[in-house]
């Protein structure tokens, strides 16, 4: 065994990292109400960092142990540890740039698969001539002269979250419950550590640490989401308007939407199928708000959209984008009914947070006032329409 390797240091900071890791499997913290996908990141990334906290310990018992078996155990099992790197660096960006932007763009998805095929490239070149790292017929693992590659795309990939992270803050105030930094540190401290001092196995446990980390931030934050359709819920509201006028000090858009015709859903198709005409909504909304600002549920069926970078037609043409997504979707979501939603609001200054949802409440009422001239109550929804 090669000197310097404290191997209990090794067990008992990849077997924290497990049972860390384990505790939040077991509680389901993962699971992240009305968000899917990042639940389904989280996940992904919990699991595969407990299968690198078991895998480091068995690599450190091979170094330094001839054997042909054992050779083999050290060099699968490093190149699966160099695997997690690319799996863990793609997922933490992925699981930022969903939060905060709420869609992955076209040139992050080309910049995660030139990384995972360069990255996976090279583990494969690796079997035949070792660039990243090799392992001599002693069985001492060695880094080659390419191992800084992973080094500098991890660098990469947590330096742009950050600048994700960082243009989101400044944009949305309720991004106070997501700090990024608090994750990030035990991430960058461990790969550090082990990037410098060879025997010092910190890097899984740090993920583990870093990973329970970003649990309890989410979890804080759905205090705040409503737990069906993962937006934003009423309580936050008044603290998202206070933010505009106080802190920004600029120009600020709101606009409260109320779906048309929805109690005619519940008592056509059900409240299941309710519920799930009020998450489409929601999902809808997102997609076309972004980054650019924030979507509440006010109340039932009522949404809020408070939207930043104001110019003179935006409210036109939030409304404008909003008939046309709800077109699109009624045209390919294959349900008996058809959604929509009277849309009222406008641009403000410096108003307080009472006056604001006054005010839009009063222009939403209008806006489903007129709709109801040309439309029946009982008939909205009905796929006829």
């Amino acid at each position: 065994m090669t000197q310097g390797i404290n191997l209990m240091a090794v067990y008992i900071a990849d077997f924290v990292g497990v049972l860390l890791l384990g505790l939040i499997l077991l509680a389901r913290g993962w699971d992240l109400p009305g968000r899917r996908d990042e639940s389904r990141i989280l996940l992904i990334l919990i699991i595969a960092t407990i299968i690198d906290c078991l895998i480091d310990p068995f690599i450190f018992i091979m170094d330094g142990r001839p054997g042909k078996i054992r050779h083999a155990v050290a060099f699968i099992g490093n190149s699966a540890l160099f695997l997690y790197n690319l799996i863990v660096g793609t997922g933490v960006m992925a699981l930022i740039v969903k939060h905060i932007n709420k869609k992955v763009s076209r040139f992050q998805y080309i910049t995660v698969w030139i990384m995972t095929v360069m990255e996976t490239a090279l583990i494969v070149i690796n079997f035949f001539t070792p660039v990243i790292f090799s392992i001599d017929e002693n069985n001492v693992y060695s880094r080659g002269p390419l191992y800084f590659i992973y080094i500098a795309v991890a660098a990469y990939l947590l330096v742009y979250s950050m600048y994700v992270y960082v243009t989101g803050r400044i944009k949305d105030g309720s991004l106070r419950y997501f700090p990024v930094w608090e994750f990030t540190i035990p991430i960058v401290w461990g790969v550090t550590v082990q990037t410098l001092i060879y025997g010092v196995s910190t890097q899984p446990v740090s993920f583990a640490l870093a990973f329970v980390s970003i649990v309890f931030c989410l979890q804080k934050e759905y205090l705040y989401v409503d737990k069906l359709t993962g937006v934003y819920n009423r309580y936050e509201l008044e603290k998202i308007i206070r933010y505009y006028i106080r802190k920004r000090k600029r120009r600020f858009a709101a606009l409260m939407l109320d779906m048309n015709g929805f109690k005619a859903i519940n008592d056509d198709y059900s409240h299941k199928e309710g519920d799930e005409a009020l998450k489409s909504m929601a999902s809808i909304l997102l997609s076309i708000v972004g980054n650019k600002g924030n979507v509440i549920r006010f109340a039932g069926d009522e949404f809020v959209v408070i939207m930043d970078s104001v110019k003179d037609d935006t409210v036109d043409r939030m409304r404008e984008l909003i008939e046309n997504s709800l077109i699109e979707y009624n045209a390919r979501s294959g349900k008996p009914y058809k959604l929509s939603a009277s849309v009222g609001g406008m641009i403000f200054e410096t108003e307080d947070a009472d006056d604001v949802i006054n005010r839009i409440d009063r222009l939403m009422y209008d806006a489903k006032v007129e709709y109801y001239r040309t439309h029946d109550r009982r008939s909205v929804g009905q796929a006829a329409l």
